[in-house]
C-alpha cells in the first residue's frame, strides 16, 4: 500500500462520522429536530454558526460547534496531506 493510498483510506475512515457531527450541529443551528434538515442545502446560517457565536448561552451549541470545528480542521489537514503526496 502506497502512502497516498494509506492517506486516502484514513480520509475515508475520518469522513464516516461527518454525518453525525453535521446533523447534530445543523439541528442546533436551525433549531429543529426534523431529520430533513440533513438533506436540505441550507448553508449560510450553518457557516455563520460555525465561525461565529450565534447562541452564546447555549452550552450544547458551543460544545458541538467546537467539536465540529476540530473535526473539520483535522479533515482539512488530512485532505491537504493527501493532495501534497
Amino acid at each position: 500500500m502506497t502512502d497516498k493510498q494509506l492517506i486516502f483510506l484514513i480520509l475515508i475512515i475520518w469522513s464516516i462520522p461527518s454525518t453525525y457531527f453535521r446533523s447534530k450541529f445543523r439541528k442546533i443551528v436551525y433549531q429543529t429536530d426534523d431529520w430533513k434538515i440533513n438533506i436540505k442545502p441550507l448553508f449560510k446560517k450553518e457557516i455563520v454558526g460555525l465561525f461565529s457565536n450565534m447562541y452564546p448561552d447555549n452550552k450544547t451549541y458551543l460544545k458541538t460547534r467546537n467539536y465540529y470545528q476540530i473535526y473539520l480542521a483535522v479533515y482539512l489537514i488530512i485532505f491537504i496531506i493527501y493532495n501534497l503526496i
